[in-house]
């Protein structure tokens, strides 16, 4: 999800209250750090990872 303010957020939001596992990028690899749903919407997020390292997350998320 992407989006200025907090368009990204509100969305991140609503996926985690229907159930789903929720990755933001980390603000260090983050072109403009404000686009972050972790910025927008606290509790919105499940785990927060560098660019480099999100496909990992995803990954070890599936594992269970």
């Amino acid at each position: 999800m992407t989006g200025m303010e907090d368009d990204g957020g509100k969305g991140m939001l609503d996926m985690k209250e229907a159930g789903a596992y929720t990755i933001a990028r980390d603000e260090a690899t983050s072109f403009v750090f404000s686009m972050s749903p972790e910025s927008a919407k606290p509790g919105g997020v499940d785990k927060v990872y560098p660019l480099e390292k999100i496909v990992w997350g995803v990954l070890r998320a599936c594992e269970g």
